[in-house]
């Protein structure tokens, strides 16, 4: 990415991660306190928004256009320039990036929301599939995802005990998130290894759990952004590529489409990443992103928790890159990589890069 427009995340809010709403499935009663907070810590109005980009999905909301219903959280007046996704907000967030760097806007507001409650999650994901050939057999998103783990652990790619440890460390960081000084240990290990299975290889603590929730990031270029944020999250690239959506044609151990995207977003950048927040919603995921990222030893990883403590559809990837930039603009991190993922068995990958400037 060139320095001709330089584009920074300002801001992030997000709702919190619960099991179950008892809001609408616009996403309304989630997305206006986000959009609230946003403003208050920024010092600005709705008006001073220039773009406003969302990602949701109608099938999961049992509506159509529910994503226009949604901008009733925004307000009808005065109007405004808005677009949408069918998808994850990362990818909203990348639309958003776009319209920035083209010169048509300075601000740009991004949001996604889903209620996963409000219907059979496993059974919504499976229409992402091809409507032809697999979504008529039916196969959910678990299923397809414990293919993939599956042929991970016969090919000795990693272990039980590695996916394991991913949920544990992950659960520890949500915990110490929350305000619960907590670590990984041993034993906590070995509880997790002897829960039964509920989808082998998987056990309860190897999927995201459902979670409703919504999120809204804030960009905006060059001077605007150091107006409006001490230390702002620079986002230094930002690339997404897609594999084939035959599960039989591609090596499910590996992602290619994530070290293609890697390759695009980082370029020839060189030093370690402080801190990496993966869109992984099964723990073996973590180790594929890890490999096919090229993330080192010394990188912290879904501090947040990541998605197997709180994992909200169609917002869980934008909340991957504002996690990183938070840490960022908080001044404990320099260096940031985010990812977010759509489809099934890490079909599509999107990486972000960001850093902090003097």
């Amino acid at each position: 990415m060139s320095n001709a427009t330089e584009i920074a995340v300002v801001g992030f809010a997000h709702a919190p991660h619960v099991p179950e709403t008892f809001g609408t499935t616009n996403g309304v009663e989630m997305l206006a306190p986000c959009f609230h907070e946003l403003y208050d810590k920024l010092g600005i109005k709705q008006t001073d928004i220039d773009f406003w980009c969302s990602g949701s999905s109608d099938y999961l909301a049992g509506r159509a256009f529910s994503f226009i219903s949604a901008i009733d959280a925004i307000g009808a007046v005065p109007p405004i320039n808005e677009s949408h996704v069918e998808m994850d907000a990362a990818w909203a967030l990348y639309e958003a990036w776009v319209k920035l760097r083209s010169g048509q806007a300075e601000t740009a507001l991004v949001y996604g929301f889903g209620k996963a409650s409000a219907g059979v999650l496993r059974q919504v994901l499976t229409l992402q599939t091809d409507p032809y050939l697999v979504a008529p057999l039916g196969p959910d998103s678990v299923s397809m995802a414990g293919l993939q783990a599956r042929a991970g652990l016969d090919a000795g790619r990693w272990t039980e005990r590695d996916m394991a440890e991913v949920a544990a460390r992950s659960a520890a960081n949500a915990a110490a998130r929350g305000g619960s000084a907590t670590a990984r240990t041993e034993s906590d290990i070995e509880k997790l290894l002897a829960a039964e299975y509920v989808a082998d290889p998987f056990r309860s603590h190897d999927i995201a759990p459902i979670t409703d929730g919504a999120a809204a990031i804030v960009l905006a270029v060059g001077d605007r952004a150091r107006e409006l944020c001490e230390r702002p999250a620079w986002l230094t690239g930002i690339a997404h590529y897609i594999d084939t959506p035959i599960l039989g044609a591609r090596d499910l151990t590996v992602s290619q489409s994530a070290s293609r995207a890697a390759k695009a977003a980082i370029g020839s950048s060189t030093g370690d990443f402080d801190l990496a927040e993966l869109h992984a919603q099964f723990s073996h995921e973590e180790l594929i992103l890890a490999q096919a990222l090229g993330l080192s030893g010394s990188t912290r990883i879904n501090s947040s928790g990541g998605p197997l403590s709180g994992n909200p559809m169609f917002s869980a990837g934008l909340e991957r890159i504002g996690f990183a930039a938070t840490e960022i603009i908080n001044g404990t991190a320099n260096r940031a990589l985010a990812h977010a993922s759509s489809g099934p068995a890490l079909q599509q990958n999107l990486v972000a890069t960001l850093e902090a400037r003097s």
